[in-house]
């Protein structure tokens, strides 16, 4: 295992021009060193290259097809795992995305639908070793299932018969079965039951904690974060305005959004709603909505 996970310096990230739109900069002098083994989280505003960013750590910007507009390094270095993101391809780009587990905003949504649970989460085990065992491929979706308090016998349905927080935990499921090195969630509780959620984000960190792995949170769930990383990182139109543990980041608001978001911390209600203490409170257009699971 690569001693950091993440080695970026002064990184920036755009969207080409295409069409009548002209390049636009997602995220602009991003630097960050993420030691394996650290669980890092970003929060920001609406917009703020929080996803942009996931989406190339994680290298499914550059394994993007039927894709207009992936976003790109224009400036700077990043390093993933070893590997040059900038230059990363074919094989290389094959080994770093079986090293790397990602979860999509909204991943739930967007599960295989003819597939069964059991082979929606199996699934990167064979496209990564197309003789790997079925026993134990089946025994570790079944352990996977049922520490994000999901019963084993849901294995046989199919994500339409699951409401929208359980198919969310069964993408998750999926984001871990390959024990990845470094792990990238986007918005990871988004939809799931306030009953659950701390204990599914005890999963996440726990399952990468106990084999010295990394992971990266990114989430608008201050609870979340409080309880689940070592230090955040607050980006704000493309730009870090703060970093540090998250009570050292609040306690010091130096820029106008850390200020609110150290207000709402304080303001928060002693026991969280269904949606738990949001940052996107601050954001009217969030995209998530309530919780539907039973």
């Amino acid at each position: 295992m690569n001693d950091s996970a993440v080695i970026a310096s002064d990184v920036t990230i755009q969207y080409p021009a295409h069409g009548v739109s002209v390049a636009f900069t997602s995220l602009r002098g991003f630097s960050l060193v993420l030691p394996a083994g650290e669980i890092l989280g970003i929060v920001g505003s609406s917009g703020s290259g929080k996803s942009t960013l996931a989406e190339i750590l994680s290298g499914a910007a550059a394994s993007a097809k039927n894709r207009d507009i992936p976003p790109r390094i224009t400036g700077g270095s990043l390093s993933v795992l070893g590997h040059d993101i900038r230059n990363v391809r074919g094989k290389n780009l094959n080994r770093l995305t079986y090293s790397v587990g990602y979860l999509r905003q909204d991943a739930g949504a967007t599960l295989t639908s003819n597939l069964t649970v059991a082979e929606v989460i199996v699934e990167p085990l064979f496209l990564r070793d197309k003789h790997f065992d079925r026993r134990e491929a089946g025994l570790r979706a079944a352990i996977l299932l049922e520490s994000l308090a999901l019963p084993v016998g849901m294995l046989n349905q199919q994500p339409h018969e699951l409401s929208s927080g359980q198919r969310q935990r069964v993408a998750i499921a999926r984001a871990l079965i390959l024990a990845p090195e470094l792990l990238i969630v986007d918005e990871p509780t988004a939809g799931i039951d306030a009953s659950v959620r701390s204990q599914v984000i005890d999963v996440i960190t726990g399952h990468q904690r106990r084999r010295g792995a990394s992971a990266l949170i990114i989430s608008h769930d201050l609870e979340v974060l409080s309880r689940s990383v070592d230090r955040i990182i607050v980006l704000h139109e493309g730009v870090v305005i703060g970093q540090g543990t998250v009570e050292s980041v609040l306690a010091d608001p130096r820029h106008p959004y850390v200020a609110s978001l150290a207000r709402l911390i304080t303001q928060a209600p002693a026991s969280p709603g269904p949606e738990g203490d949001r940052i996107d409170a601050l954001e009217p257009e969030g995209r998530h909505g309530a919780a539907d699971e039973n």
